[in-house]
């Protein structure tokens, strides 16, 4: 025992305070001096690679997998040799696969287990009819159509006012005010004396004096001045005129305002009520052009209402402004929506909804179908009014139209399928969208696809894939980062080995595959480029399909097709790995050297000046000895009788791509 350690207890035993202090002390830092060194230790042993930073020994890991090399998900660090966790991001190493086999450039393989790992699923793609919602906010008014004026037809006083508030309800026929009017009762005692005149006189006096042109004047006069044909019948029966007229409603209403009060003098023409019909009321939408362009007349809307949260309403269109905001870049459309139990209020705001379906065929052609305007018949001018039977509206008279001239069917199957995916199954960057389809199982192919809109986690595909393919939808980014690892095209660069093409071109490119049946679409997109010339398929047309050895291949023009049945094994292989840019060919590849043998010696000068074919823009002997012309009288080369009708066509645009003669050749010819 240490004298150190005698002297100690010695003392401990002199004073037993000084001894459980020191046990309560000395216990806890043993502890911690114990988990200390266990975690030294534990880093020790994973830094010689006793254990892994995934929780397994290396042994047992390298076991399940013992070739190949394990990667990030992410793609952080190089591949290792062993699994684990990242060290950057701690994500799960995952095994790396081993190239794309032969499914080509935009495609790979991965095998069971590290499909198993990387929890990969897929989907079908799905045919089927879909709804998609137009969102909007919009604002309530009056019906324009139901507003109306009542105004003084004389000059004169408001003696009484019956509806003296703005809000009050009236109908039809209802006394609305009280005028005194000198101008009237004069009327009135002109209208009695042509009457008493009539009266007096025999027939043959009345048709020699004019008397009953006097009656129908004059009474002709108060209609004019506001007496209803009630009030001149009372007046003629009294015999006696009176100075005050009361103002009856022309039709129901609520009055919105009032202009004026009693014992105002007005004049003629002055307005004294404003009155609106609220059994239904205008929604006022501002929508986006492409949105507005799929709604029709007619079309049904439903309407929450900001002071009503939870309540629906039912609309349908009326009128779809012609015209865009040249300020808001808008277009007004207008909802008539029915107000039965007067809950509506004008100036309220409102979110409306309207469903229109996502069909491929144009809007002219596509129909919709609404089970309330199935077999109907519909006014042109009020959509709220529909019948079963043809005849006249109900509001303006107009004749009706059948609902199926504005775009409605009764078959609920006349709608347009689209494709959809689940909405993980597409990756999507900048401009670039693509899906993974496995083509094979474990293969899975890049594929570019044009995208609709997202409903409800489905995601519309206009082109890309066909009905009945498998999706991956779980596990795609690891399946990417593996194309990238081998050099393929990936979400980052899916046109890679396709070389650089301009907007224009593109363009023209894409309008020659639109012509392509879908079958053929769907293999010109995993083939890419012709195997003989080595360019982008669609850029000399459409591309022609041919069978080679038993394989379908596409080809860019009839002049490849002899070339590539004559020496398929020199051309089909170039479909499946990467290749360069055809154009950065060498003028010392020994096919381009033998071909431009057999030209004359002054023709292979200009040919090697000219160095690349104006229409291909590839290099003069690629595909065979070229062919010379004259064009606009220069003599040229092309590299195939292809180009010469597209060179012919359009020479301007094809002579702007070869290079420019050396100024010394210019000056020999302005010599010349």
């Amino acid at each position: 025992m240490p004298i150190w350690h005698v002297v100690m207890m010695n003392d401990f035993r002199n004073d037993p305070r000084s001894a459980g202090w020191l046990n309560i002390l000395l216990r806890p830092l043993l502890f911690l001096l114990a988990g200390v060194v266990l975690i030294v230790l534990l880093g020790l042993a994973q830094r010689v690679g006793w254990i892994s930073a995934g929780g397994g020994t290396s042994t047992s890991a390298t076991a399940g997998d013992s070739s190949g090399s394990y990667i990030c998900p992410m793609m952080c660090t190089p591949p290792l040799s062993e699994p684990g966790r990242c060290p950057v991001c701690a994500m799960e190493l995952v095994p790396a696969t081993s190239g794309t086999g032969q499914g080509g450039m935009t495609s790979i393989e991965i095998p069971p287990a590290a499909r198993r790992i990387a929890n990969i699923q897929t989907a079908p793609v799905e045919s089927k009819r879909m709804l998609r919602t137009i969102r909007s906010i919009g604002e309530l008014r009056y019906d324009e159509g139901s507003l109306k004026t009542i105004a003084a037809y004389v000059d004169g006083r408001l003696e009484k006012l019956y509806a003296d508030y703005t809000g009050a309800v009236v109908k039809q026929g209802d006394p609305l005010a009280l005028v005194y009017s000198p101008r009237l009762y004069s009327a009135q005692v002109e209208y009695l004396l042509a009457t008493q005149n009539e009266r007096q006189t025999d027939s043959t006096s009345r048709r020699f004096s004019g008397s009953l042109d006097m009656v129908e004047t004059s009474r002709q006069k108060l209609i004019e001045l506001g007496m209803t044909p009630q009030q001149i019948e009372s007046l003629a029966e009294a015999a006696q005129a009176d100075s005050r007229l009361t103002l009856h409603a022309p039709s129901g209403g609520t009055i919105t305002e009032k202009l004026a009060v009693e014992g105002q003098y007005i004049k003629e023409g002055d307005p004294i009520y404003r009155l609106a019909d609220l059994s239904r009321f205008w929604l006022m939408l501002r929508l986006f052009p492409e949105d507005a362009a799929s709604i029709r007349y007619g079309q049904q809307v439903e309407a929450e209402m900001q002071s009503l949260p939870g309540r629906t309403f039912t609309g349908r269109v009326a009128f779809v402004d012609p015209s865009v905001d040249p300020t808001s870049r808008t277009v007004g459309v207008r909802v008539v929506i029915p107000n039965p139990e007067g809950l509506l209020r004008s100036g309220d705001y409102a979110t409306a909804k309207i469903k229109v379906p996502l069909d491929p065929g144009s809007l002219p052609e596509s129909k919709i179908y609404d089970p309330e305007l199935a077999d109907k018949w519909v006014s042109p001018r009020h959509p709220h009014v529909i019948e079963t039977e043809p005849g006249a509206c109900r509001e303006c008279g107009a004749e009706l139209v059948a609902a199926s001239s504005l775009g409605f069917t009764a078959d609920p199957q006349a709608q347009g399928e689209v494709l959809t995916v689940p909405r993980d199954a597409v990756l999507m960057a900048g401009n670039h969208s693509v899906l993974y389809v496995e083509t094979e199982p474990g293969r899975f192919e890049i594929r570019q696809v044009v995208l609709g809109p997202s409903i409800e986690g489905e995601m519309v595909i206009h082109r890309g894939v066909k009905a009945g393919e498998m999706v991956a939808t779980r596990g795609n980014f690891l399946i990417d980062s593996q194309m990238q690892l081998a050099g393929n095209p990936s979400l980052i660069d899916p046109t890679r080995h396709q070389g650089k093409i301009d907007p224009e071109k593109q363009k023209q490119i894409d309008e020659a595959l639109a012509k392509l049946s879908d079958e053929d679409l769907h293999l010109a997109h995993r083939q890419q480029i012709c195997p003989v010339t080595e360019m982008p398929l669609g850029s000399m047309g459409t591309p022609l399909k041919i069978n080679v050895d038993g394989r379908e291949v596409l080809i860019c023009c009839q002049a490849c097709e002899g070339r590539l049945r004559e020496s398929p094994e020199s051309y089909l292989p170039n479909l499946d790995q990467p290749k360069s840019d055809p154009s950065a060919k060498k003028a010392t590849d020994p096919k381009i050297e033998a071909a431009l043998q057999k030209l004359s010696a002054e023709d292979r000068r200009l040919a090697e000046a000219q160095r690349m074919c104006p229409v291909a823009e590839l290099p003069l002997g690629s595909m065979g000895p070229p062919l010379k012309i004259n064009v606009e009288g220069r003599d040229l080369f092309i590299c195939c009788k292809a180009c010469e009708g597209r060179f012919r066509e359009d020479p301007a645009r094809y002579l702007l791509n070869l290079p420019r003669p050396p100024a010394s050749d210019v000056q020999a010819e302005s010599d010349l």
